[in-house]
């Protein structure tokens, strides 16, 4: 067969396959559309011949078994061996010489938990270690409306709030306390610290930047941790330094695509004790274009005229805040935390959070204990006048007239954080270890002479690797809580028999 026979024979199975081609359907449509889109754009014609070829390979590649490789048979014996050798890694790390100590000392309370309570060994010691400030856990009014709920709605829910776990009074405890607030909305949680470590990471994810002071107890941490956002830290209640930050902030994301970016801080701090500047850092959140994320959760209940926080005390429009975080717990006796602003904040929160959707509901009990403590608290002020007056009354027992120790906890704060004065330290050289045991040995010589107290306890995470971003260290302190469980008289005693235990162990270890 010579050239021209076989370019004939060529041509026409082209034209065969031609005519096949065409009386499929869709084929002009097709035609059309190579054609076009050659004539427009040829590199995309090859990026979508090549993209079908690695199509059809990939279709037509050879299939290969997902299942593991065999493994190499061992003996009984060989098993045991490997079984004898290996050495799981502990859950909990092993207790400290210190902390075995600590444990062994530890009192037991039987019975409630009231101003005079009863510890196992059936002594009767003065309790000024808990957060009953307004011994509400004696109200018999609070009692008799538990009961009433308890023998209503049972023991708890059962089931996460999405489900079936929201009930009538868990509703009603929203609106009251966006009522108190005075926000627009409101929503629970069933646990206080996972309420603001979950609050956190709903709003701010990976790639925003979240401002926070160094200070923030350690659920703050713990949220910011979880959110994995990019952190920058400010010098503790140092307004000048935030805004520094903020700038600084504002200035490096100028050109960047927008991002969600958020201040972080608390009313009344737990681990120092002092209160934020709260109008300023609204008036630099405006000014810089923030989110600002309160945790109220040692300030609701306790500042302002009728107990609304920190917003009251310092006379800021709490519609400022865009998020306020609060306890349910200590102060009001009953459990849980909630997130009180806007209702679209509050509304992401119900399928964003995992405190709130994968956790079971607060317990009705508890939903309406709340409401009734906070019903207390804006009906009678003189809760607040009398946890006040004896703040003052402890107080002046304690850091006026002591050598050795001074108070960092703001007036109005009922939680009195006491930590060796710099001189002490600096004097006697005492490392954070040191000072821990010093103030130990005062708790145990304050049970001793019926005065039950606690430390200051907490566990702090590194800030950050960047020359400013040094590790944040929590100062030792002792930690004593007020209560109008008590008279003037009874504060004022326990507040001598406290600093006659910081005498008698500092002079002991000069």
């Amino acid at each position: 067969m010579d050239f021209h026979d076989m370019s004939g024979v060529l041509v026409r199975l082209a034209d065969d396959l031609s005519d096949q081609f065409h009386k499929l359907p869709g084929s002009a449509i097709l035609l059309r559309y190579i054609k076009s889109s050659y004539q427009n754009d040829p590199v995309r014609s090859a990026v979508e011949l090549f993209l079908f070829l690695f199509a059809v390979r990939y279709l037509f590649a050879p299939t290969y078994s997902t299942q593991k490789r065999r493994n190499v048979a061992l003996t009984e014996e060989e098993i045991d061996d490997l079984v004898d050798e290996w050495t799981p890694e502990p859950l909990v790390a092993e207790q400290t010489a210190f902390e075995e100590a600590e444990n062994e000392k530890r009192p037991v309370i039987a019975g409630p938990t009231g101003p005079k309570s009863k510890l196992a060994n059936g002594r009767i010691v003065t309790n000024l270690a808990s957060y009953n400030f307004y011994n509400f856990i004696a109200n018999e009014t609070i009692k008799e409306k538990a009961i009433q709920v308890l023998r209503t709605y049972g023991v708890g829910p059962c089931s996460p709030p999405g489900f079936y776990g929201t009930q009538d009074v868990h509703m009603k405890t929203e609106a009251d306390i966006a009522s108190h607030l005075g926000v627009r909305a409101c929503i629970i949680y069933s646990q206080a610290f996972s309420t603001i470590s979950s609050v956190i990471p709903a709003f701010s994810k990976r790639g925003d930047i979240i401002v926070a002071d160094k200070a923030v107890n350690f659920a703050i941490r713990k949220g910011i941790q979880i959110s994995r956002s990019t952190v920058r830290w400010y010098e503790h209640n140092d307004m000048q330094d935030l805004e520094r930050v903020l700038r600084k902030v504002t200035e490096e994301q100028a050109k960047k695509p927008l991002t969600r970016k958020f201040i972080v801080t608390e009313g009344l701090f737990e681990t120092i004790g002092d209160a934020v500047d709260l109008p300023k850092v609204v008036e630099l959140k405006s000014r810089y274009k923030f989110r600002l994320i309160l945790d109220e959760t040692w300030s609701y209940g306790v500042l302002g005229r009728t107990a609304r926080g920190v917003t009251e005390h310092q006379h800021v429009d709490p519609t400022s805040v865009d998020m306020l975080i609060g306890s349910l717990a200590g102060g009001l006796c009953a459990g849980g935390g909630f997130c009180a602003g806007s209702a679209e904040v509050i509304e992401h929160q119900r399928l964003s959070a995992a405190a709130y959707t994968f956790s079971a509901a607060l317990p009705a009990m508890l939903a309406t204990t709340a409401s009734e403590t906070i019903r207390l608290l804006q009906d009678e002020p003189g809760y607040q006048m009398g946890l006040r007056e004896n703040g003052r009354a402890l107080r002046a027992q304690l850091d006026p007239r002591s050598e050795w120790v001074v108070c960092t906890s703001v007036v109005e704060n009922p939680v009195l954080l006491l930590v060796l004065k710099r001189e002490v330290v600096l004097a006697r050289r005492l490392s954070v270890v040191e000072q821990e045991g010093l103030l130990q040995e005062v708790v145990d010589e304050a049970l001793a002479n019926g005065v039950l107290i606690t430390r200051l306890k907490s566990l702090p995470l590194p800030v950050g690797t960047g020359p400013r971003d040094q590790q944040w260290q929590l100062q030792p302190a002792l930690k004593v809580c007020t209560t109008t469980g008590l008279s003037k008289k009874e504060i004022e005693k326990a507040g001598v028999v406290i600093r006659h235990a910081v005498t008698k162990v500092m002079t002991r270890k000069r």
